[in-house]
């Protein structure tokens, strides 16, 4: 449940951050999150997501994250965002390069709330 609570305030960090503090490159576009119970929504779905459809994505995508020096993870992050984005009604991310940046972002997020923890 602390890990949920955790995650689901991670989400909502994350998207008040990507709102305030986007750079120009990315000025036109940006997170929606509609209401606090879309955050622990989406929460719960990457959670999921993460828990099951993700290891077999690192498992299959061995070769090119060995080419890339593990650089294709981010890659696979936020099409794991992206995914959970298309998921969910109330949650977009319009594309790719918004997903990294967005997972990236929350996972920073996730790291300082669990020194706290």
């Amino acid at each position: 449940m602390k890990y949920l609570a955790i995650r689901t305030i991670a989400v909502l960090i994350t998207s008040y951050l990507t709102k305030v503090g986007v750079p120009l490159a990315f000025s036109t576009v940006a997170f929606t999150l509609s209401t606090t119970w879309t955050a622990l929504i989406v929460a719960i779905v990457l959670a999921i997501i993460n828990h099951t459809i993700k290891p077999l994505l690192v498992l299959i995508s061995i070769p090119i994250t060995l080419v890339t020096l593990g650089l294709f993870s981010f890659v696979i992050n936020g099409l794991m965002v992206l995914l959970a984005a298309r998921l969910i009604t109330g949650f977009d991310i319009p594309s790719l390069l918004m997903a990294i940046y967005f997972s990236i972002v929350i996972a920073v997020v996730n790291w300082v709330l669990h020194m706290f923890q």
